[in-house]
């Protein structure tokens, strides 16, 4: 694709004068400050056309000029002036190197980055590492990463909190987690996102107990403060296993943090944990009392009302959010079929569906059309729910049979749950859970052969159901987190 020629706002008359400059005291001390202003300025294509006027004058550019140049382009998304620039290097310094990976990496060429990297003729420093482990985090280059942190041990023996964080996040992304704990215990220096690093990185990976337990250690241990992505993420797992007392200890050390304002992600995560804990009323207080309500906040209160059978309820505040000017989206929708499913609203529910799509030009998905079989199939509605999935513009997935299995399960209709199951069992995106339903109702008719046909299928496709377990919170009134 040929380069879209650059237009300059620079007047007439400030041509002029830079050029007279030029001529006079060509010298980078001058023309740097200028072009560094330029390129962080609303209009960063003024230095590129400073930069090329630059380059008539040798004595008036330095590496630094290159870099500031590089910068442009990364901001004008000029990848291909990027690579041109990077031609015109006078000498290939590990500034210029860094600059030219670091383009390539936020304008989203991880790959090409990593190409220059590995290019490089000159020793990299601890920044141009950084770089080259974000560009390999994205990419998931587990072998890359390793090397990188082989040489980062052979050649930088100076601490580096940025560095080793960047490691944290490289191991995190790539789920090797105990090499980022290996990492983490090791690090004589951490800081709040080493921290936070971690405790999201234990969240997102299931394994929310640890998440919370360096949650405490960070606040007792005392060398960084968490800050709005810590407590996030630490609510995020309290919600993930319902700890309701760790929660609300988390809510309360946010209550005591003058510098932490409850509302937008803080709000949300607090509304989202009393949610997934059970206490409505919590979240209800917390959703009244956020100034900056989004839709992530009216969706999640509206799914909380409806998992809680309060499906009227739900419709309320439905009205109410469309009555402030805010658009539903597809978690908003997925909340009010909910919300029909658990009451027996069919009505509501296939007027809701309709609008969704015909209103809000918003395409369901598979979780959409299970919400409406598990509607249909709780009414004992159980042709009709055949019927809804014959229409359906897609291949019907594991959630929606699965759905409808439940329901012939709960109504005792043995000749559409033996059909179905045959439908199940022949689909993608068959959760374990639905298996295990499966296998458990021959079980329970004496059909152990055919349960453990569907055990055997479960086992072909690679999936394991984990043993059953409960959080139990054994919580110290006095020391909530001791």
């Amino acid at each position: 694709m040929p380069l879209k020629p650059l237009k300059p706002s620079i007047s007439f008359a400030q041509f002029t004068q830079i050029h007279a400059k030029l001529l006079t005291n060509p010298k980078p001390h001058i023309f740097n400050p200028l072009l560094g202003s330029l390129v962080n300025s609303i209009s960063p294509e003024n230095g590129l056309f400073l930069y090329n006027q630059m380059l008539h004058y040798p004595s008036s550019h330095n590496h630094f000029t290159f870099t500031y140049a590089l910068k442009a382009c990364c901001f004008l998304h000029q990848t291909q002036k990027g690579l041109e620039i990077h031609a015109h290097l006078i000498k290939s310094d590990v500034v210029s190197w860094t600059s030219i990976i670091s383009g390539f990496s936020k304008l989203g060429f991880e790959k090409e980055a990593l190409g220059k990297f590995l290019s490089m003729n000159v020793r990299p420093n601890s920044t141009t590492l950084v770089t080259a482990l974000s560009a390999c985090s994205s990419l998931r280059r587990l072998k890359l990463g390793k090397a990188i942190h082989g040489l980062r041990l052979r050649t930088l023996n100076e601490e580096n909190v940025s560095l080793e964080n960047a490691l944290l996040d490289f191991y995190v992304r790539c789920a090797y987690l105990r090499s980022a704990e290996n990492l983490f215990e090791k690090m004589h220096k951490r800081d709040v996102v080493s921290w936070t690093t971690m405790i999201g990185g234990y969240a997102q990976s299931g394994l929310c107990e640890e998440a919370v337990r360096v949650f405490q250690n960070m606040v007792h241990a005392g060398e960084a403060i968490p800050n709005e992505a810590t407590l996030v993420n630490v609510l995020s797992a309290c919600s993930s296993i319902s700890a309701l007392h760790l929660g609300q200890w988390v809510h309360s050390y946010i209550n005591s943090r003058h510098d932490v304002i409850i509302d937008g992600n803080v709000g949300n995560a607090l509304i989202n944990m009393y949610v997934k804990c059970g206490n409505m009323e919590m979240a209800i207080l917390i959703f009244k009392a956020i100034e900056h309500k989004d839709i992530i906040s009216w969706s999640t209160v509206i799914s909380g009302l409806a998992m809680n059978g309060l499906g009227k309820q739900a419709f309320v505040l439905f009205s109410l959010m469309l009555v402030h000017g805010i658009s539903p989206d597809d978690i908003t929708f997925l909340g009010l079929l909910s919300a029909c499913s658990h009451g027996g609203l069919i009505n509501q529910g296939m007027m809701v569906f309709e609008a969704m799509k015909d209103v809000y030009n918003i395409s369901p998905q598979i979780r959409h059309y299970a919400c409406m079989v598990d509607m249909y199939g709780k009414a004992g509605l159980l042709d009709e729910a055949e019927a809804f999935i014959k229409e359906m513009p897609m291949e019907a997935e594991g959630p929606v049979w699965g759905a409808l299995l439940h329901a012939c399960q709960i109504h005792g209709n043995e000749k559409k749950y033996e059909k179905v199951r045959e439908c199940l069992l022949g689909s993608k995106g068959v959760t374990v859970g639905a298996f295990a339903l499966l296998s458990n109702t021959y079980a329970s008719c004496d059909r152990w052969n055919d349960a453990n046909d569907v055990r055997v299928a479960m086992r072909s496709r690679g999936l394991k159901k984990m043993a059953g377990c409960s959080w139990i919170e054994l919580v110290n009134p006095s020391n909530p987190v001791g």
